[in-house]
């Protein structure tokens, strides 16, 4: 290991040949491992270490750091076999345990662990020095202690002395906010004004300071972070955001909006308002605002009047720590932007067909794939209700559950009390359901249960993360599942995208030469007709040149010739051309129908798709 290691590092122009002879000596003189010698004489990072041996073993690398690992995980391997083989435990799902090791190539480390637990062994690289941390950590009970510099700490005293809810010295206040008042949301983002009078003083809580919990918690209640985050959350949703960013730096506070896929800036509000309005979001989300270490999850439930119309607002809420603060996700799930009806998603009519077909099916596995953000959860949730009838029992295990559908049995994952996606279905499988969804197929084991669902009569609707339809087959084998139970068990696959409309309003015909035409996938006749067109930008599109989104679909019937080819172990390249014979409309190819349709513009279809 350790020579390949070196070579692949002086190859790589990470270290010199020298500094290298230099670790080799050091190591003979004092053991241990090529890797931590060089980074014990400042050759190299513990990061650039773990990131060549993940590339050079196919394993994939963790920050420890990230992890809250479990009692009942770190039980399972005592503390002598955890520092004699410089291992950690990370997870136990199902009869696999994950092990964080700083040589995932030990077989004599992962045998002695899968006698000594009766587990398998799923290796996982972390740097040495990581796990040594760690194995302090939970071993021996030691925590972090936050030590701060007492010369700048809070002076309570003129806290206790401010009056009428003003602002003092550290932009703490007495007085509280009034929550989501109506007269509050009729104020504009670009008018409202968060400068501070003659009389408000603020600064700004730097990251040596010992925050006091309960003034925060008021400071979170002042009028300015109420008022601001009623603006944003309203804003979000008058101008069709998807999800609201709240980013802090160094020496910037900014705030973004998605707005059809695109982030936006839309504010850079005082610093001397970062921690407020940090720590009222996560009030309002039913979060920790003592924990700033870990990433937290939550959701904010309110009801607001916005334009004369009471409007029900549903945020998913993420924090996560970064370097001068925590970033907070906001997703808004607006119930009114659920387009349950499938004909409206923008299906090429075969591939609808072909997809409404599948899910009629009574019995066998559909499949949808896409990255996050590409409509996958709406295209179930409309086949969902497309089946939704009095007789079906329809059970679905979603993290998270993102919308209520009545007379739907949702089930949300609690990966801490051990209701992951596996769990959840082995319990739908006696509770005698028809119709089964599952958020998302991670692993094996979710993997196998949902394929033997799918063969003893149930519907089995589901999402994977892959480029494409074909590559999904590959994607699941590689995962362990036996090519003929693929084959058998999956009637279609469809891969999906999103990309933006052109905005009705300033819409105008445009020119582009034809062989660039050609060269993205149109004929060379069509090329020299076919008219283009892009939004000029205008107020209904925020300038923009687009307003809503329209999907892309590539459906692949898994018919009996893909059958025999997955049986076989063809490659994704090889069912791909047997798809395309069989008249799949790849993703490309739907891009180009909505360019001819005039719904979308070149740009938009080569960003998301290739040939």
């Amino acid at each position: 290991m350790s020579a390949k290691l070196g070579e692949i590092l002086v190859r790589e122009n990470l270290v010199t040949p020298q500094q290298l002879r230099e670790a080799l000596d050091y190591q003979r003189a004092s053991g241990g491992r090529l890797g931590s010698n060089l980074v014990k004489l400042g050759m190299i990072s513990d990061d650039v270490i773990t990131a060549v041996l993940s590339r050079q073993y196919g394993v994939p690398s963790i920050n420890l750091d990230l992890f809250q690992i479990d009692d009942d995980v770190i039980r399972l391997i005592s503390q002598e076999v955890a520092l004699k083989y410089s291992i950690l435990p990370i997870s136990k799902v199902g009869s696999t345990l994950t092990l964080a090791m700083a040589d995932p190539t030990n077989v004599f480390a992962m045998d002695d662990i899968k006698f000594m637990t009766g587990l398998n062994v799923e290796p996982v690289i972390a740097s040495e020095a990581s796990i040594q941390m760690a194995i302090g950590k939970y071993y021996s009970g030691s925590t972090q202690i936050d030590i701060f510099d007492q010369a700048i700490a809070f002076d309570v005293e003129k806290l206790k002395n401010g009056k009428n809810g003003k602002i003092g010295k550290n932009g703490m206040a007495n007085g509280t906010g009034t929550g989501l008042a109506e007269g509050d949301l009729d104020v504009k983002l670009d008018e409202f004004d968060f400068q501070t009078n003659e009389h408000e003083e603020f600064e700004v809580v730097e990251d040596n300071e010992e925050i006091d919990l309960a003034m925060l918690a008021r400071a979170s209640e002042d009028a300015p972070v109420v008022r601001l985050v009623n603006v944003l959350m309203v804003d979000s949703l008058r101008r069709g955001a998807s999800d609201i960013h709240v980013e802090p730096y160094e020496k910037d506070f900014r705030i973004r909006f998605r707005i059809d896929g695109v982030l936006y800036d839309v504010m850079h509000p005082p610093m001397k308002l970062r921690d407020p309005l940090i720590s009222r979001l996560k009030i309002m989300s039913k979060l920790d605002i003592s924990e700033k270490r870990l990433p937290q999850d939550g959701r904010i439930k309110i009801k607001v009047k916005v334009d004369e119309r009471s409007r029900e607002l549903d945020f998913r809420v993420s924090t996560l720590p970064t370097l001068f603060g925590e970033k907070v996700v906001l997703r808004l799930l607006d119930k009114d932007k659920l387009m349950l009806d499938m004909t409206k998603l923008g299906f090429e009519p075969e591939s609808l067909e072909k997809f409404q077909r599948a899910i009629a099916n009574p019995y066998g596995m559909v499949l949808v794939t896409g990255p996050t953000g590409s409509g996958k959860t709406n295209t179930l949730y409309s086949a969902l209700q497309t089946l939704n009838t009095p007789e079906t029992n329809i059970m679905t295990a979603e993290d998270p559950v993102e919308f209520n559908l009545q007379g739907i049995n949702q089930v949300q994952m609690k990966e801490q009390i051990g209701l992951n996606f596996a769990a959840a279905l082995r319990s739908f499988l006696r509770q005698d359901p028809n119709i089964i969804l599952v958020g998302e197929i991670r692993d094996f084991e979710t993997a196998e249960i949902a394929i033997k669902a799918a063969l003893t009569g149930h519907l089995v609707l589901s999402t994977l993360h892959t480029n494409d339809a074909p590559s999904t087959i590959s994607r699941l084998v590689n995962m362990g599942i036996e090519p003929f139970l693929v084959a058998t068990s999956v009637n279609i696959i469809q891969a999906q995208r999103l990309i933006r409309r052109i905005c009705k309003d300033c819409k105008e015909e445009v020119h582009m030469p034809a062989e660039g035409l050609v060269e993205i996938g149109f004929k060379p006749e069509e090329a020299a007709s076919i008219k283009l067109y892009k939004g000029r930008g205008c107020e209904t599109c925020l300038k923009t040149g687009y307003k809503g989104r329209v999907g892309l679909y590539e459906v692949m019937e898994v018919t009996d010739d893909l059958r025999e080819l997955i049986i076989i172990g063809a490659s994704a390249i090889e069912l791909r051309r047997k798809a395309i014979d069989g008249g799949m409309i790849t993703l490309r190819e739907s891009g180009l129908c909505k360019i001819r349709e005039g719904i979308t513009t070149v740009e938009e279809v080569v960003k998301e798709t290739v040939q």
